[in-house]
């Protein structure tokens, strides 16, 4: 599958597809926001390149339908900036109390922080306030996820388990189980009834909803190397990025690898995101590439609808939300900086 490319120059952390528009962010490790106006007919163009942080810039998000990016560092700083000028709106100097690692959105008006020492925050963009804050890990937050109907929050962690915030109660409802490796991505599937999580060791981790402590199936022949990212199609597919430098369709439940994406040689897949349309598929790598992937065809197809196999369905309860205990902590010395090799990371 042919890709569009465009040489960010520097090695990407994350990106970020405008929600209406044909623009593409992209933050790096020199602490550059990077914006591009993307064409399949002609090479990209950018439109904005801005020092956005002291340190890396580690995370981005467009937010307020798009007029703004908000980006997040180990300068502890979250700052938004406006896309026509690229000015500062806002900036919060300690945001966090370390590094700050993820930013997601989740509603219009809100966001969601994680950082390097297991920290979570909820944001109000418009009032640029603190609403909620969870001290959820012992390690860094690797990912986040959002459960809008039930208003919750599930974050991965570099101490090998996976969270559940409720923003109703204010309260961390449960943590599962520490794995004994770390866990670097989550999404929710199987129409809320599944959370899938990517490991270190490239085993996929399947929880149902509501039995958080334990996960209910493995998927271990996927990949021998850490699945950095993971961007669910449908309700059951989804799209990985491997630290080998592959992107591949996944089906779970039955768990099997669909198809071969693309690849950045042999680099690692730091983030996978989907433009508005849903026409392409945005990959970021330390090959210092974003490469735009054409998806027509494959979203065709999830458009059809995959069938389920009721046979391979868990039989949990999983209406239920059963789990209410956090585990002690198992803090040992297994866990690592996974980006230390990194500079200035």
């Amino acid at each position: 599958m042919a890709a569009v490319e465009i040489d960010l120059g520097k090695l990407p952390f994350d990106i970020d597809f405008h929600p209406s528009d044909h623009l593409v962010a992209a933050g790096l490790i020199t602490g550059d926001l990077l914006l591009y106006r993307y064409n399949a007919d002609s090479p990209a163009q950018k439109l904005l390149e801005v020092k956005a942080h002291s340190e890396s810039c580690r995370t981005v998000r467009f937010i307020h339908e798009g007029r703004a990016i908000v980006t997040g560092s180990p300068d502890c700083s979250i700052l938004a900036t406006d896309i026509e000028t690229g000015s500062e709106i806002v900036r919060l100097e300690n945001s966090h109390g370390a590094a700050v690692n993820r930013i997601v959105n989740l509603t219009e008006s809100t966001i969601a922080s994680g950082d390097d020492e297991g920290c979570i925050k909820v944001w109000d963009t418009r009032q640029r306030s603190c609403s909620h804050s969870f001290n959820a890990h012992e390690e860094y937050i690797s990912d986040i996820t959002f459960a809008a109907d039930s208003m919750k929050l599930l974050a991965t962690s570099g101490d090998g388990s996976l969270s559940v915030c409720n923003l109703r109660s204010s309260k961390i409802q449960t943590r599962s189980e520490f794995s004994e490796e770390e866990l670097l991505s989550v999404v929710i599937m199987k129409n809320g009834r599944k959370v899938i999580c990517g490991t270190q060791s490239g085993t996929l981790l399947l929880y149902s909803w509501g039995f958080f402590k334990d996960c209910s199936d493995r998927f271990v022949d996927l990949s021998p190397n850490s699945i950095d990212a993971l961007l669910k199609l449908d309700e059951d597919r989804v799209i990985t990025g491997c630290e080998n430098g592959l992107i591949s369709l996944v089906g779970i439940l039955p768990n099997k690898i669909i198809q071969p994406i693309g690849e950045h040689s042999e680099y690692p897949v730091e983030r996978l995101a989907f433009s508005h349309d849903r026409k392409y598929l945005g990959s970021a790598s330390h090959d210092h590439l974003l490469k735009l992937w054409d998806l027509n065809e494959l979203v065709q197809d999830s458009e059809d609808g995959a069938k389920n196999d009721s046979s391979a369905e868990d039989s949990d309860n999983d209406g239920m939300d059963v789990d209410d205990n956090i585990p002690k902590s198992s803090k040992d010395t297994r866990y690592r900086d996974r980006r230390s090799c990194i500079p200035n990371y």
